[in-house]
């Protein structure tokens, strides 16, 4: 076979298509504005909840501490102090 010569494009579908891309990349740096403002407010909320949750994790496994060493004293036969 031998090889075709390219077709030629129509102007009017050139334009349409460089429209398109840039509409596109206009749509997207609008749309990227706007959920980036969403997301820097989520993770400011997320980072006031993860002090709370940090302080509540540490009193959480603290009092467990505790418990396990309080357990492991009365199974040992070892008297505890009276402020422990």
């Amino acid at each position: 076979m031998a090889a075709l010569a390219p077709v030629q494009v129509s102007p009017l579908i050139k334009f349409g298509r460089w429209s398109a891309l840039l509409l596109g990349f206009m749509w997207g740096s609008h749309r990227y504005s706007t959920l980036k403002a969403s997301e820097t407010a989520w993770r400011v909320e997320e980072a006031e909840r993860k002090i709370v949750k940090d302080a509540h994790k540490a009193t959480e496994k603290t009092r467990l501490n505790r418990e396990e060493l309080l357990y492991l004293a009365d199974q040992a036969g070892v008297k505890v102090p009276p402020n422990f």
